[in-house]
């Protein structure tokens, strides 16, 4: 898509920012803001800045799992067309200008617009736009990168472009309209992907509850949730399948317990099916001074005790040796149920499962272990189990595979957002 450009150009002065229309001011961000600090409202909505979406309700979305403080009375308030800046974040992105009325932590750097010569909404896409990111990089610092700061003293000197207020709210319109559009073409992708994802739920739920093939005679299981089941099948209790083990942590105290070579498994290393690697290693001293038992290959390995509980119940197969903390159960199988099939059997059943969470006092979520033992599951014979994991892996690609290539266009897409608004908001297209 090509785009015209402005008549003339100059040299804005600033390396990164490059050249920018003739016509164009250029000012600095503590020219059109000031800095604010109002405080003790309590009584207003708690706000969050999200990198994707500027600044939200927090109640608005389930996906945000930073603690509000016991005592709001600290936090800052926003008005509607403040500046909101989360700084240990900056260098991702996450700024806005805000549409609502709201407080938000006192971390958070709060600047009310005061000129008259920039459109609010025109800042909120060009401080949010990729160019400008790279330079919260640069001025954000800390020891380690999700810990980083960046101090207002160090913002305000950052260069704006700042173009005729006309040409402000014709770039603005242009930008809403067609972020718009492309953003419901990605939304419309996603759409896809969760189908295809419930798809691939149902179809392991099928393949684990009632088998591969449709003919099969059936019976009934006794089991209220699953109903009948071919008529070969067994049932069973989990804690007659499988002998449970429980893990530990190391006291991070002692240095000569951690960065070592054997793997310890977290809740954060349950993202996929098959545990390969792991964020965290302890050493054999650990092993050692600890009761941490270590765990052979294919070890079943499942979170008990989290708030991601609230969203889905982890499981995984382990391909190597691992240790596990206490959040976390192993499940060693005996003869008469493969590991990767109880596996895809949790997966297919998680909702069931998930029947069976109970909530500590601070709001945690748990699977209590007798639960967990004494949850009834189907048994095919070990041939139907070999034949039900590869039916299932072979599905799994070819649907991953399309999620795949649909997260490719939805990455193109979203790239193509990024340099519409950079080209938009530093004249490098006329509107």
């Amino acid at each position: 898509m090509a785009f015209p450009k402005y008549e003339t150009y100059k040299y804005s002065g600033v390396e990164w920012l490059g050249e920018i229309p003739s016509h164009w001011d250029l000012q600095n961000i503590r020219a059109v803001t000031e800095l604010k600090c109002e405080r003790n409202r309590p009584d207003l909505p708690v706000l969050s800045v999200y990198r994707e979406y500027g600044v939200l309700l927090k109640d608005s979305r389930d996906d945000n799992h930073n603690a509000t403080g016991l005592d709001i009375s600290s936090y800052k308030v926003v008005e509607i067309g403040d500046l909101v800046i989360n700084k240990m974040k900056a260098w991702q992105g996450s700024m806005g200008i805000s549409d609502y009325q709201g407080i938000v932590s006192p971390a958070y750097i709060i600047c009310r617009v005061k000129s008259e010569k920039i459109e609010p909404k025109f800042l909120h896409y060009l401080v949010r736009s990729k160019p400008y990111i790279g330079v919260y990089n640069a001025l954000s610092y800390g020891v380690r990168v999700r810990q980083w700061d960046m101090h207002y003293e160090d913002l305000k000197k950052i260069g704006i472009p700042l173009p005729t207020s006309e040409e402000q709210q014709r770039i603005v319109a242009f930008l809403e309209r067609t972020t718009a559009e492309i953003d419901e073409a990605i939304a419309k992708k996603q759409r896809l992907i969760k189908l295809l994802q419930e798809q691939k739920a149902i179809l392991i739920n099928q393949a684990v509850t009632k088998g591969l093939n449709p003919k099969a005679s059936m019976r009934d299981s006794g089991v209220e949730w699953f109903g009948e089941i071919p008529e070969h099948w067994a049932t069973a209790k989990i804690k007659h399948i499988a002998k449970f083990y429980s893990g530990g942590t190391p006291s991070k105290e002692k240095s000569e317990f951690w960065d070592g070579d054997i793997p310890w498994v977290s809740p954060k290393d349950m993202k996929f099916r098959y545990i390969k690697d792991t964020e965290d290693k302890i050493t054999q001293k650990a092993l050692k001074k600890t009761t941490i038992k270590l765990l052979d290959t294919n070890a079943v390995l499942i979170v008990v005790r989290g708030m991601i509980l609230a969203r889905k119940i982890p499981v995984a197969l382990t391909c190597f040796s691992v240790t596990i903390n206490q959040d976390m159960k192993a499940l060693v199988l005996n003869v008469h149920c493969l590991p990767e099939y109880l596996v895809f059997l949790i997966e297919g059943v998680n909702k069931n499962l998930s029947t069976l969470l109970e909530e500590s006092g601070h709001g945690t979520k748990t699977l209590p272990t007798e639960k967990l033992g004494a949850f009834v599951v189907p048994i095919p014979p070990k041939d139907e189990q070999v034949n039900i994991i590869n039916f299932i892996k072979e599905n799994d690609a070819q649907t991953d595979s399309s999620i795949a290539t649909i997260n490719k266009q939805i990455l193109l897409l979203e790239e193509f957002r990024c340099n519409i608004i950079a080209s938009a908001v530093t004249g490098k297209m006329k509107m």
